[in-house]
């Protein structure tokens, strides 16, 4: 939680300056690549990291060099699908710009996969000091970079080149100051095929997943100006904030505590699993309730009179988020049982209710008919998320009970 606020903090202070520096336009255009390039990034994950969290082999060095191979490869291969994309998106999406852009900002895909696996290591033993301080001290350093870039060149080549030199950044960091060997490029078959017969579902259900983590941004590209779809994303990155917190919190954490109590499915481990889901979703409801209740105001302290009809958009983005948030470990209990396949179809069913209830709502009624439908889906998915978790012992009635009360009341309090 404090590697993720503060990270959030830090992109918050540099939102609040580059706002000041560049066009809300500039923002527009930024989410557009960033979207693409997500995209991609989903449709090619193999899973690497919630298998090397939940495989007995994930201490094993060959497993992790072969990871680190395999992930280096899919980099290369990101970067060429931006190369590719470049002018279809520019011609879809009707920004020429694009053509240079995206294969420019594309080459932090290639870095990335250059990532060392001591980050899986750190995360798989709850080893979080060391990973915190490399986190804080790369966006730091990212948002310095960015703004004085954006000081000199006051166009979106500084939110470009700002992301490319940041990725650099962070590959240094992780290299040298985090503990453990370097990986080294190796290429063993048997953890290759763990890998891919771990990754042959989670593949999918990225590729699905993006629906629901950029599918709104990809939508509203089309319906909205480069300017509205800028005003938009700052409302969306205020009040997205503790579903965000959420799912990383809970994707470090509860996969750990989940396999521990299936390993050892005592009353004491399940009560302590029990405890600890409420304490992070009571936590991150009481987050969504502050934004959606002073979200307009916020915008007026932070933001230039530009911004100020991202104000009420926060309202409605953080009350859209509550049916997500309640169910929201019940996927990972999945992944930490090794059921693959299960995560996918439950991703999957989550992914085609977001997008045709969003698109339809948009289509009907703007931004608030596009959020009213990412609520109604999200309720609608919910039966699914049941039945996973009941099949992996996970499912907590009286939580997702109080919770869901606690979440209608107060959208009936703010929207009546």
């Amino acid at each position: 939680m404090i590697s993720f606020g503060g990270i959030q903090a830090i992109r918050l202070a540099s939102n609040l300056v580059l706002t000041r520096l560049l066009f809300p336009e500039v923002f527009g255009l930024m989410t557009l690549i960033m979207v693409i390039i997500q995209g991609l990034n989903n449709f090619s994950d193999v899973g690497i990291t919630p298998a090397i969290l939940q495989s007995r082999r994930g201490d094993d060095r060959t497993f992790l060099d072969t990871a680190f191979t395999m992930q280096a490869i899919r980099g290369v291969i990101l970067w060429l699908g931006c190369c590719i994309l470049a002018v279809p998106a520019a011609s879809f999406y009707g920004v020429p710009e694009l053509v240079w852009f995206l294969p420019v900002a594309g080459t932090t895909a290639m870095i990335y996969g250059l990532l060392p696996t001591k980050i899986e290591t750190a995360n798989r033993h709850l080893q979080m000091g060391r990973l915190t301080i490399v986190e804080l001290a790369t966006a730091a350093v990212t948002t310095i970079i960015t703004i004085g870039l954006a000081a000199m060149l006051e166009s979106a080549w500084a939110l470009v080149i700002g992301l490319i030199l940041g990725s650099v950044v962070k590959v240094l960091m992780v290299s040298y100051w985090m503990p453990g060997p370097a990986n080294r490029f190796r290429w063993d078959p048997d953890c290759v095929a763990e890998l891919v017969r771990f990754g042959k579902w989670i593949m999918p259900s990225t590729v699905v997943g993006f629906v629901i983590s950029q599918g709104d941004k990809a939508v509203l590209a089309r319906l909205l100006t480069l300017t509205q779809l800028g005003i938009y994303n700052i409302a969306f990155f205020l009040a997205s904030f503790p579903l965000m917190l959420g799912t990383t919190v809970i994707s470090r954490v509860m996969i750990p505590l989940y396999r521990t109590a299936f390993e050892d499915p005592s009353a004491g481990h399940m009560r302590r699993v029990r405890i600890v889901r409420a304490a992070l979703t009571g936590s991150f409801m009481l987050l969504l309730a502050l934004l959606a209740t002073f979200g307009e105001h916020l915008v007026v302290l932070l933001y230039d009179p530009r911004y100020a009809s991202a104000g009420p958009l926060v309202t409605l983005i953080a009350l859209a988020s509550i049916p997500s948030l309640i169910g929201l470990s019940y996927d990972q209990a999945a992944l930490a049982g090794g059921d693959s396949r299960g995560f996918f179809w439950v991703t999957l069913v989550r992914a085609v209710l977001f997008l045709s209830l969003f698109t339809l709502g948009g289509i009907q009624a703007g931004i608030p008919g596009a959020l009213a439908g990412q609520a109604l889906a999200a309720i609608l998915a919910y039966p699914m998320l049941v039945r996973i978790a009941r099949k992996h012992g996970a499912w907590d009635g009286l939580h997702d009970l109080t919770f869901g009360a606690v979440g209608l009341i107060l959208a009936a309090v703010l929207l009546i």
